[in-house]
Parts: structure tokens; sequence; C-alpha cells
């Protein structure tokens, strides 16, 4: 049997994008560097190109990047995934080469000099629900869904070519949006995303050539250059579960806390309300906070008992995280 060893010729460029995630204001926010013309304005992700020749690892590159074009070293990073598939960018191939994005979360907390650091870089925090609005449930189900997102989905999947294909799509969308005996699933962020893309319901659809227009009054959440919403529907996914069974939400967080405050940064993150006696009934049983014997009256209500992130956790338990079960109502 013989064997073909086929050749490319089309080069691979590989870039270090970052969803870098803050909490400030009981709003999460990701950083956004200004667009440019060629990308219509649209805000993006701070990226840079990978050197080898100088970053010995991805992820070194990725925060030199970070640092030069923001001003802002990260603390906690994990990588999320690559993303490369083709007609991902609306110039692709050709002789620039194809676009290959290796996607990291990141999670920082903003002090008053880091602020003012990044302010004189262009770059700007955005709440995240200004990109995807139908992910905020914290005051109840996003009105848009019943108004807008859901029946254009369903008439996309009708006009599907095939009896299969309809079925194929309407099968998603109960599953993503938690229709029928499906509840509606936070993590689920990615899957919702790409339904939106597919049917033609967001601008990044236009921008890639997929449909010549939305056929909306107003976007639907705002734009973001390339891919590069995709990328941070991916970081929201991840954190979203991550929080569930590992301590990362205290990256978020002041080194002490009022368990008011760890709760809003838990609710801002998910994008649903919590129970207040079940959430501390939760955060007690888990044993990841310790109280420091100090109150705060910065709330400005009767002063409430300081905690902080209760490290030893890391020790005893493989998978410590806030496990608060349910669903957000449909």
């Amino acid at each position: 049997m013989t064997s073909v060893v086929r050749s490319f010729s089309t080069p691979v460029n590989i870039a270090l994008n970052a969803a870098i995630v803050t909490v400030t204001d009981a709003s999460p926010r990701i950083l956004c560097m200004p667009g440019r013309p060629e990308t219509g304005n649209s805000d993006g992700l701070p990226f840079g190109a990978f050197d080898p020749a100088s970053h010995r690892t991805f992820e070194s590159g990725l925060r030199e990047s970070v640092e030069s074009l923001t001003a802002l070293t990260l603390g906690y990073v994990e990588q999320l995934y690559t993303f490369g598939d083709r007609g991902r960018h609306r110039v692709d191939g050709g002789e620039g080469g194809h676009p290959v994005s290796v996607g990291y979360l990141a999670l920082t907390r903003i002090d008053k000099q880091a602020a003012e650091a990044i302010s004189g870089t262009g770059a700007r925090w955005r709440g995240w629900y200004d990109f995807f609005p139908w992910e905020d449930w914290r005051y109840g189900r996003p009105e848009l869904l019943d108004t807008l997102i859901l029946p254009r989905l369903s008439a996309w999947a009708v006009d599907a070519q095939s009896l299969e294909m309809t079925s194929r799509h309407q099968s998603r969308i109960r599953l993503a949006f938690g229709i029928g005996d499906f509840p509606w699933d936070e993590e689920r962020v990615l899957d919702r995303y790409e339904l939106l893309y597919e049917a033609g319901l967001l601008e990044e659809s236009v921008a890639d050539g997929r449909y010549a227009t939305t056929g909306l009054v107003r976007p639907l959440g705002g734009q973001m250059q390339y891919d590069h919403r995709r990328i941070a529907a991916t970081a929201i996914a991840r954190l979203r579960a991550k929080i569930k069974y590992r301590p990362v939400i205290f990256e978020l967080m002041p080194p002490e806390f009022t368990l008011t405050e760890l709760q809003t940064t838990v609710e801002a993150i998910a994008g649903r309300h919590l129970h207040k006696q079940n959430f501390r009934r939760l955060v007690e049983g888990a044993e990841l906070v310790e109280a420091t014997g100090e109150s705060s009256s910065r709330t400005g209500g009767r002063p409430a008992a300081l905690y902080r992130f209760r490290s030893q956790i890391l020790e005893e338990r493989p998978a410590p995280g806030l496990r608060f079960g349910g669903r957000a109502g449909s």
C-alpha cells in the first residue's frame, strides 16, 4: 500500500486572543480594543501574533502581547480552544495566510492604578451583556427572546432545505434556548451564539458574507471584529461552568469581601438570580470562605461581616466550587 503525503502551500498565522474578564459595579466586563476601518470599527479582543523566536510558549506570548497593548499584567489565565475554521475572517487565506487563533480566558481585579494605566492605551472595559443581551436572566426572562429571537429562529428552522434539517435545527433550538421540557442552561452560551450566527441574526453573519442583511432594525448585541464574539462566548461558557467546580470566582474578588458582594459577583457571571439564604448555606457548606473578624459598612447599610477565600480548600478537595443547583426560570 502506497502512502501519499500532501503538501500545503497556504501559510498559517497564529494569533493569541485574550478574553479578559473583571466584575465591577455588579457588571461582568470584558476588555476590548478599538476597531479599525477594515473591521467596520467594531471592538475586538486584545490579540497579538505568536513568534516562536521570542515566545517560549503560547501563554508567555499572550501575556507579553496583552501587557504591550493594554498595560495590564495578567494573573489567572487558561487556554480555551483553537479557532481555525476556514472562513472565520472576512478576508481569509490568500497571500497573508490562514489565520488561526488560540483563545484564552483571563480573570483580573482592577484597582485604581490598573484602571488608569489601561485608560491610556485605548483599551476599554465593556459589559459582556452588551454583546450577549439574551444571556442576562438576573432580572427575569429577557423579553427579546420571545419577541425577536425565538420567532426568527423558528422561521429559519422551517425554511431549511429538508425536513431532516428542519428537525435538526428545531432540536438544537429547544436544547440551547430551553424550550418545552428543556430548562435554560446558562452554560450553553456558545450553542446559542452559533445558532444566532447560522440563522443570520448577528452582524458577524453579514460581515462574513453569509447573509446580505440581518433584517433587524437594531443589531442583536454589539458586533465584534472577526470571530471575537464567538471567542468571547466560549470564554463566558467556560467561566460559568468552572465556577461550579473550581474556586476561580475568587480571582475576581478583592482579598476581603462580604457575602453579599460574593453573591452579586456570582450572579453577574452566571446571569441569574440566586436565593440569598440558599446561597449563604451553599457557601458555608462548601467551606470556601472564612470570616476575618472585621466588618464593612461600604454598602451603606448595617455593617456586614468580611470574609476571605480559605485557600486550604485546595488541599482538601479535588473540585471545590460553588455548585449552585437548578437553572434560570423558563
